[in-house]
Formats: C-alpha cells, sequence, structure tokens
C-alpha cells in the first residue's frame, strides 16, 4: 500500500485529478469507478478544466459511481447520477451509454445489482476505482459488518447522512431509503485502488483503517489488502498515522 500525503488542500486535489485524468490518458477505453461528496467536488471540478484547457480523447471512456441513492428521483442534486453528470461526464463528453448507472427506482432490486455488475463485467471489468472513506470506515455503502465477500447489494445508509438526505428531499421518515452500492468483493476486484480522506475529522478512522487489524469493523480495513491501492491524503488527514 503507497501511502501520499499532500502539503494542502489544494495540492490533494491536484494529485487527484491527475489520477483519473492519468488513467484515461493511459488507457483511453478504461472503466473507472467514482466516489461522491465533499472530498470529491473540487478534484472533479479540476479535471474539467484540465480538460476544457487540453481535451483528449474521451470518446471510449466508460464511468460509473461506487454507490446510488435508492427511492429517490435522478433529479434531486444529491444523486450519485446528478452529480457525476454535471461535475464530470457532460464537461468531458462523455455520452450517456458510457455512463454505467443502476436506475433509483426498481420492483426488483437484486436484479438491478445484477445487472450492475453485469454492465462492469461486460465493459471489461474497473481498471481505477476513486474511493472515499466514511467516519465510521465505511465504502461505498458497505456499513460495519458488512462481509468482505459481499457483492453488489443494497445497504442501509450511513444514518448521519440519512438525516441529511431526507432533511433535504422532504420524505417521511417512514419510507425506505437505502444504497446500492458495490459489494466489498467487487471492489477489491479492481486493478488499481486509490482511497482518498482529507480534514481531521477523517484522522481516527484512516489510523484504524490502514494500521489497525483488518476486520469487518472498519470496512476500509480490507484495502490493506488490496495488491494496488494507494491512499491519498492530506497532512490532517493523516496526522494520526
Amino acid at each position: 500500500m503507497n501511502i501520499i500525503i499532500a502539503e494542502n488542500e489544494q495540492r490533494f486535489d491536484q494529485i487527484a485529478a491527475w489520477k483519473i485524468i492519468g488513467q484515461m490518458l493511459s488507457k483511453p477505453e478504461s472503466l473507472i469507478g467514482l466516489s461522491t461528496g465533499q472530498t470529491t467536488m473540487n478534484m472533479h471540478r479540476i479535471v474539467s478544466e484540465i480538460y476544457k484547457m487540453n481535451p483528449f480523447d474521451t470518446s471510449k471512456v466508460q464511468v460509473f459511481n461506487v454507490d446510488e441513492l435508492i427511492n429517490l428521483p435522478r433529479t434531486y442534486s444529491g444523486s450519485c447520477y446528478a452529480m457525476i453528470k454535471s461535475q464530470l461526464c457532460d464537461s468531458l463528453n462523455i455520452p450517456e451509454e458510457h455512463f454505467i448507472m443502476p436506475p433509483t427506482f426498481s420492483e426488483d432490486f437484486e436484479l438491478e445489482c445484477k445487472k450492475f455488475d453485469q454492465a462492469l463485467e461486460a465493459a471489461g471489468g474497473i481498471d481505477l476505482q476513486m474511493l472515499g472513506i466514511g467516519w465510521n470506515g465505511h465504502i461505498g455503502i458497505n456499513q460495519p459488518g458488512t462481509p468482505f465477500e459481499s457483492t453488489t447489494w443494497v445497504s442501509p445508509m450511513d444514518p448521519i447522512f440519512e438525516e441529511k438526505v431526507r432533511r433535504e428531499t422532504k420524505v417521511d421518515e417512514n419510507y425506505y431509503l437505502g444504497g446500492l452500492t458495490l459489494g466489498i468483493k467487487n471492489i477489491m476486484q479492481a486493478r488499481k485502488v486509490v482511497l482518498i480522506a482529507k480534514g481531521r475529522q477523517k484522522a481516527e478512522i484512516i489510523k484504524k483503517a490502514l494500521q489497525g487489524p483488518v476486520t469487518v469493523d472498519i470496512p476500509a480495513s480490507v484495502l490493506q489488502l488490496h495488491p494496488n491501492c494507494e491512499v491519498l491524503l492530506d497532512t490532517e488527514a493523516a496526522s494520526m498515522l
């Protein structure tokens, strides 16, 4: 596991952006898994800015997000589809058919999980998976306790995040919300994984994930076993290492 510590947030975002761009340039037909949230917003903006200044071939690139909220419309600004489309796909001219995402509504999400796995396999498998890490060590929406052999499934949301989503969408507390997410086994099958974290609030979980035991109680800890994993941190996230 290679750990990169960026001296500041700006440098962190630049390094992360070039991980994505570098994959696209080295393999134009890459399948790239992305993540959404505060950690990734600026790096996606930098990717778009670099592409605007120096366009490169994205006609064969395929992308997807590691997870997606279910039972909410794609038009919701917090949906992974909406964020990735607006932050990257539109600005990089990646066509809709190369943006692989599951539906947000379905009568059979178990089937949708299988179809999502099949679509990624048909695209050649994941070349690069960018991953954030939650405060409790979740990756994707694989919460603590998720078996390492899990494949794509519908998981409960992190309770803090779910509260935020319910507040923004004004959905009733009895209305089921969850997330369709790559399982841990799927993530571990990616050819390369880049785990990203910034901010002092991530320092403790980063220490546990990278230097503690490999345990389902800290899902991200399984990345210690990945043969090609990089970890990108800012100085605050790395402060307890």
